[in-house]
């Protein structure tokens, strides 16, 4: 997709867990393990935008985690909190302002989608050390995390 900014723009990471483990994708441009995400497109939010890059990058329909204040009026509708925030450098001169969320599946096949990835997979904690190329440290941060709280659910 198409930047919105050439110095900024924001992204959506999905953390999926499922029975005490993480989907992560191998990225074939940036050969780094991965949550699914992506950028939010002109006309999305946040939400939209998750829900399309976890179909779009496995496959799976996914029900986002976190709490929906109620609507304060008409022309507001509330947004499922992302559970992080971060901004993080691509290049010299552009930014993405990432929202941060976690998941469980609800339908769906896991499917790789190989034009973007090299891999698809379900990882426990134990897995995260065997990766190749290493997992980034603040990926793995957030994979342990999202593990954690979301299996003592």
């Amino acid at each position: 997709m198409a930047h919105i900014h050439e110095k900024i723009d924001f992204t959506v990471a999905i953390f999926v867990v499922h029975n005490a483990k993480i989907l992560l994708i191998h990225h074939r441009k940036l050969n780094k393990w991965l949550p699914l995400g992506g950028h939010i497109e002109l006309d999305e939010d946040p939400e939209i935008a998750a829900y399309r890059e976890a179909k779009e990058e496995s496959g799976l329909d996914v029900e986002l985690l976190g709490e929906r204040p109620p609507t304060t009026g008409p022309g507001t509708r509330a947004l499922i909190a992302p559970r992080f925030l971060d901004i993080h450098r691509i290049s010299d001169t552009h930014e993405h302002i990432g929202m941060i969320y976690w998941a469980r599946p609800k339908a769906g096949q896991v499917t790789l989608a190989t034009e973007e990835h090299h891999d698809i997979r379900w990882c426990s904690k134990s897995d995260l050390d065997t990766l190749v190329p290493k997992i980034p440290d603040a990926v793995r941060w957030y994979c342990e995390k999202a593990i954690d709280e979301i299996s003592a659910r």
